[in-house]
């Protein structure tokens, strides 16, 4: 059988159940690789040229088990939708379309109350319009995260994004360009800031050697906790929303 980039296939596991697999040709990777995509439950082989996607098929058939056991690990998804509880800055807060005005908000004020996301307008649109004001905080966030860590290294940075990646909580390219996940706005405050951090360090260092986690260590002292937590919680993040 004959495989194509972005194609799937569904291979069956020794428990009966069957998982889907995706391929992807990235010419980057240096090997096969089996990676879990956990928004979509899927698998992903990814292939470093289009010719070993049909190695990359036969590597996710001998892993079957593996995929099916991770995925079954996975919590379950928390839709953005009337009543749900989500996560906001590492707190939980309630979803609820009941408020005045037109803008989403977080109510009350009050430390000591259960804390509520206003979204005023149709229950049944919801999730576009909480993702959107996550994405806003993230973005406001993440940039006096970027502005503070590239003062303390003396660097300069040239943009911002915010994305919905599911592989990388932030990038940094050769050009001072930062990419950030705005699921981030759900984690504690402290992970946002580590995530931050590293990249800002990787505009001064492009790798991962002591000199680059010496730079993040200077911006975030506690960064191996927060990384900790990011790795024990990330599926928790990815399982959020759409």
């Amino acid at each position: 059988m004959t495989y194509n980039n972005g194609q799937t296939m569904t291979v069956k596991a020794p428990n009966g159940q069957r998982v889907r697999v995706r391929f992807e040709v990235n010419a980057k990777a240096r090997r096969l690789i089996l990676r879990l995509d956990e928004r979509r439950r899927e698998a992903v082989a990814v292939a470093p040229s289009r010719r070993q996607i049909k190695e990359a098929a036969a590597f996710a058939e001998e892993r079957a088990e593996w995929i099916s056991t991770r995925l079954q690990r996975l919590p379950e998804p928390v839709r953005f939708e009337e009543g749900a509880t989500i996560k906001y800055r590492g707190e939980s807060i309630l979803l609820t379309s009941e408020g005045e005005g037109r803008l989403a908000k977080i109510w009350p004020e009050d430390e000591n109350s259960p804390k509520l996301l206003s979204v005023p307008g149709d229950p049944d649109t919801m999730g576009p319009r909480v993702t959107r004001f996550l994405k806003k905080q993230a973005k406001a966030d993440l940039t006096r995260a970027v502005k503070k860590h590239c003062e303390t290294l003396g660097v300069d940075y040239k943009g911002i994004s915010i994305k919905d990646t599911r592989s990388r909580w932030g990038s940094c390219t050769h050009d001072g360009q930062l990419a950030f996940s705005w699921r981030l706005i759900m984690a504690p405050a402290g992970v946002l800031d580590y995530v931050a951090a590293h990249e800002c360090a990787h505009l001064l260092e492009m790798n991962h050697s002591p000199k680059f986690w010496a730079k993040v260590a200077i911006c975030c002292p506690d960064w191996k906790r927060q990384r900790a937590w990011l790795r024990a919680n990330g599926v928790e993040l990815q399982a959020a929303g759409e």
